[in-house]
This record gives structure tokens, sequence and C-alpha cells, in this order.
């Protein structure tokens, strides 16, 4: 995730997207077409200059669709156009400074992004205002964004891993496991502000049980899927046999219906129109997301069973490089600034490549049982490299 320097004045888009059915203004330069389909998404050019670039965008598919313009990192939207219906064609502006982005459609706006394709900008970038009110409101407005993408695409996962678990297939499910998990991971510190939610969605047993909760959501399949053994330890230390029995197909149907409701219900919040956050809730969730890390990823506490705590780990640290680049610019208002959000990216790119020696996201982790204790010294070290930093950005965002 070293792809952090883009721009964020790219997300300028967020304030200029046309009305559905209409011509966009005339930026000067002709439009980009992009024919959607069920399974794909084409952009008439990977390419266009600097400043407006005007995307007609025509549903050709089946059903609901979306059009996304993402930043480098290839999670944080600068520009989107939802609810594009079979038939339809609209228009999205997008004012793009050089660098690389990436093109991709959303299916019915759940899962993962379709069709994703490299997208350049060229020429020299522009001569932009860094009104504060005007960055504050794209920040916002961009990470809202993202935090709706990712519970778009924590549904379907959810889902799929559900299926599997009810139907008894658990191989199938230990390998859809940790998967499920990453966009729930990126959004962490949003997902635990609203009220039970998070209890019901990431509890592990011994937070459930010291605060007297009915134990659902992922942990709880976690330990059907890897069912402990006699003389087999909780990660307080107790007895993983005590008051604990592998749950009946009838109990897997509940556990399942009610992780995939409670990931219904967050969804409906975060996509409701009066869903709000704050600059202070965007970095002091950058800074969260670390806590996560430094709470449970390291110590393996938090994938108990699965061993699966990497990808956890990963997908934490890619969702704080996305609440940092959100407020980016806001930072880097002054020399000091600067040099944080230098030190910032150095610190992120050693996590990052500490991480990488044992997998990827995309590939797969090692179990965390595999790494010796010096693997997570150094991990830990580079965890709080890169918190040090980061535990100013909050203050130096909000100018206090």
């Amino acid at each position: 995730m070293s792809t952090r320097p883009v721009s964020f004045l790219a997300v300028a888009a967020l304030a200029s997207l046309a009305l559905t059915g209409c011509v966009a203004n005339d930026t000067g330069a002709e439009a980009l077409t992009v024919d959607i389909v069920d399974d794909a998404c084409a952009v008439s050019t990977d390419t266009a200059a600097t400043g407006a670039v005007t995307f007609t965008a025509t549903n050709n598919g089946s059903d609901v669709n979306e059009f996304e313009i993402l930043a480098d990192d290839k999670l944080r939207i600068v520009g989107e156009k939802e609810n594009i219906t079979p038939g339809q064609t609209v228009s999205l502006v997008a004012s793009l400074e050089p660098g690389t982005y990436y093109t991709a459609c959303k299916f019915q706006q759940v899962g993962a992004p379709v069709g994703l394709a490299e997208f350049t900008v060229t020429g020299e970038a522009s001569e932009v205002s860094a009104d504060r009110q005007a960055l504050e409101d794209q920040a916002v407005a961009e990470y809202v964004a993202y935090l709706r993408s990712q519970v778009g695409e924590l549904i379907p996962a959810v889902q799929a891993l559900v299926d599997a678990y009810v139907a008894g297939d658990d191989e199938t499910a230990r390998t859809l496991f940790a998967d499920a998990r990453v966009s729930y991971e990126r959004i962490e510190p949003t997902a635990e502000s609203f009220g039970d939610l998070d209890p019901k969605i990431d509890y592990r047993e011994v937070d459930a049980v010291a605060e007297g909760l009915d134990w659902t959501g992922f942990h709880r399949i976690e330990k059907d899927l890897w069912a402990p053994e006699p003389g087999d330890l909780n990660s307080d230390g107790t007895d993983a046999l005590a008051d604990w029995a592998p749950s009946t197909p009838e109990q897997r149907a509940e556990y399942g219906a009610q992780l995939v409701d409670d990931v219904a219900a967050l969804r409906e919040l975060v996509d409701a129109d009066d869903f709000a956050v704050g600059l202070g809730d965007i970095s002091n969730g950058a800074i969260g997301l670390l806590d996560e890390v430094a709470a449970g990823k390291i110590t393996g506490e938090e994938d108990w069973w699965s061993g699966t705590d990497l990808t956890d780990f990963a997908a934490n640290v890619q969702g704080a490089g996305v609440a940092f680049g959100a407020v980016r610019e806001l930072a880097e208002q002054d020399a000091e600034g600067e040099q944080l959000a230098a030190e910032i990216d150095a610190a992120f790119d050693e996590l990052e490549s500490g991480l990488a020696t044992y997998g990827s996201i995309e590939d797969g982790f090692v179990n965390y049982r595999e790494l010796t204790d010096a693997d997570k010294k150094a991990l830990s070290d580079q965890v709080n490299a890169l918190a040090e930093p980061l535990s100013q950005l909050t203050s130096t965002v909000l100018g206090v």
C-alpha cells in the first residue's frame, strides 16, 4: 500500500456528480464512455489529461450497478455514480490530478469491484485552491464513500461464509473465513460506534462472557470451524471446552442468520442519508485501527482458533492508510504537517514490507502460530513506529 501519494484533491469529483440522465457540462474534451454489464466494466480509454474528465456510463446489464473511480490504493473512492438502472445512461464529471487511478463497477452495488482497470491521468498538477472548508468536505465525502463500499463488499463475503458453515461444509468455510472478515477489519473503529452491532458481529468469546452477552458472530463460527480438543485453552487460559460444545445444525443456522442480519443492519446504517463522520472520526479511526493491531493481532488473541490474525492485521493497516489518505491534504498545510505526513508514509512502507514477508490478503498469509517471538517482536516494533507519528494526526488535521 505504498501508493498513498495520489493527490487528495483528485476527489473534487465528489462535488461534481452530474444529475442522472443529464448531459454533463462541457469540459472541453470528449466524454469517455463506460459500457457496464453484469460482469464487466469497459471504459473507452485508459488515460486522460489532467483536469475535468467526463465519463458517460450506460448500464447494459440486467440489474442496478454503479461506476467508481478509485485511488491508486484500489480502496479509496474518488468519484462514483450509484444506482444506475438497466438501460440508463448517466454522466460523472471528475476533476483528476496526475497519477494512477482505477475504474470499476459494482453489480447490484455489493461485492468486490468488477472490471477493475488501471486509469492514468497525465499532465501537470493544476493550481487548486486550498480552501480549508472544501478540503474538509471532500475528506468526509471520500471517507463515507469508502465506508459504504467496504460494507457493500462485506455482505456477499459473509453470505458465502455463512452458506458453507450452515451446510456443514467446514473445509470450504475455513477457506472463506479470513477473506470474509477483511472489509470489516478495514473499517472496524467506525463499526464499533454503532451500538451493539460490533459485539454481535466481532466479539471474541472472552469478551462476550466478560460482559454477560450472548456470543455470536464471526468468532462463534470460527470456534466451530476449528473446534478445540480436550486440553486446549481459550485465549485467557481457561479450558476451551468448559461451557462450550460444537453447535448443532440448528444452532449453526441461527448463528449464520444472525451474522447476515447484523451485517445487513450495518449497511443500512452507513447507507442512511443522515450518516456522517467528522474529521476527527477519520483520523482517530486510523489510530484506532493500529490500536486494534496492538491489542489483539500482535498477541494472536483475535483469531485464536483459525490463526488468521495476519489477514486481520493487514486489513487494519490498509484501513488506516485509507483514513490517512483522506485527511492527508489537510495535514499538509504547513512544513510541519508535510514532515509528519512523510514520516507516516515511511512507517507505513516499513510495516507493509514486514507483513509482506508472510503473505498477502490476496494470496493468503501463513498461520500466525508459525511466527516466532522474534517475528512478532519485529512486527510490533514496526506497528509502534507507525503509531507514534500517526498519534499526532488528529491534532494536526484539526489544527489544535
